[in-house]
């Protein structure tokens, strides 16, 4: 019997993992996806990572490990799946496919099978469902958050992460620096209150500013759009069949489908500003108001936080608790980016702590000095 490496069957259960992990997901999504055709795509892909799987898991030695349970990362993206729908976590799936695409390149027991395309081939596949799916959630899943944090790929998770970070970092760096300038629980207490509230109804005008323009800017196009179809309606249709050729239709095949197309002003116009405009006129990129509110209140969880223990103690204690709440706080937001960046989680969440703490320390000093200063 050959022996194995540590090095190797290390590599092996690494491997093991990350196709247990990508089949589970599949398999989650393909449950609850209510088009056929994606549930079968995502059933396939789930029976390819399957398959991977037990190539890996033949070269460990007997008994070395049994088939490993997804990892938490995937049970979190299994969860939110079965809760908001497979759009909700595509952005995510997507990511992870494009981070491990070439993993098979280098590997000598991989490299002479087909597991590299194939991995490439998921990649390339789950970007394209990520750019042309939307969330399903109400608002196009808070607009899509894209107005202030822009998320990459439309992944609104990311966003509404990030969302609640913005809050916790920036008041816990605002409740620091009016602690260290001594001032009394109830000052600084008012001050966070205050930070929180001006923080997040800055944080939902912009939103709601931003989704309302975009919504305007689409109705404009749209309406320009309706105007070349009733003027120059030949033009509109051979844009119509230019679409139609560069999505792989031929020549003929897709003169015929534009000409059926332009027929009706009506479809004309919903199939323009979709195939050439890329807007859905069903939501015009989601409602401002949902969007705006949504982002006062992920603003609002995070900014709460550094605030809390000023409601119950005072002097250093509460300094204390407060960073020991935006601390535990930010290790969970750190970790939780790991979902779509597929990094080490005690990793990434440590930075975040480490990032974070160190502005707050700034502005603590920073408030210690002035406050020596000020009271002379």
């Amino acid at each position: 019997m050959v022996q194995i490496v540590a090095a190797d069957a290390k590599r092996y259960r690494r491997n093991l993992q990350g196709e247990v992990d990508s089949s589970a997901l599949y398999r989650a999504m393909a449950a609850v996806e209510k088009n056929d055709s994606l549930a079968e795509l995502y059933r396939r892909l789930a029976g390819v990572e399957e398959q991977h799987a037990k190539f890996w898991r033949a070269r460990l030695a007997p008994g070395d490990v049994g088939v490993p349970r997804p990892s938490w990362r995937t049970r979190v993206l299994i969860a939110l799946t079965h809760r908001f729908g497979p759009d909700l976590v595509l952005p995510a799936a997507a990511s992870l496919e494009q981070i491990d695409r070439d993993q098979y390149d280098s590997q000598a027991e991989s490299r002479a099978t087909g597991m590299p395309s194939q991995e490439r081939s998921h990649a390339r596949i789950l970007s394209t469902l990520a750019a042309n799916r939307r969330p399903n959630w109400n608002g196009a899943l808070y607009a899509r958050i894209e107005g202030r944090h822009g998320a990459g790929g439309g992944n609104a998770l990311r966003a509404a992460v990030l969302g609640a970070n913005d809050g916790l970092c920036s008041n816990l760096s605002l409740v620091m620096g009016v602690a260290g300038a001594t001032f009394s629980q109830h000052t600084v207490l008012i001050t966070g209150l205050a930070g929180l509230l001006a923080g997040a109804c800055s944080m939902a005008m912009g939103e709601w500013l931003s989704v309302q323009s975009a919504r305007e800017l689409y109705a404009k196009e749209i309406a320009t759009e309706a105007d070349e179809i009733a003027q120059v309606p030949d033009e509109e249709e051979e844009e119509l069949e230019l679409i139609y050729r560069a999505k792989g239709l031929p020549a003929a095949q897709a003169a015929s489908t534009a000409k059926q197309v332009i027929a009706n002003k009506a479809t004309a116009l919903d199939t323009l500003t979709r195939e050439e405009l890329g807007i859905d006129p069903s939501d015009l990129g989601g409602s401002a108001w949902v969007a705006g509110t949504s982002s006062f209140f992920l603003f609002t969880m995070g900014a709460i936080v550094p605030v809390l223990p000023f409601f119950f103690v005072g002097g250093i204690n509460s300094i204390i608790l407060s960073a020991a709440f935006a601390a535990a706080s930010l290790f969970g937001i750190g970790a939780i980016t790991t979902i779509f960046t597929g990094r080490n989680a005690v990793f990434a969440g440590m930075r975040q702590v480490a990032i974070s703490l160190a502005a707050a320390a700034v502005t603590f000093g920073i408030g210690r000095l002035l406050g020596v200063l000020i009271s002379g």
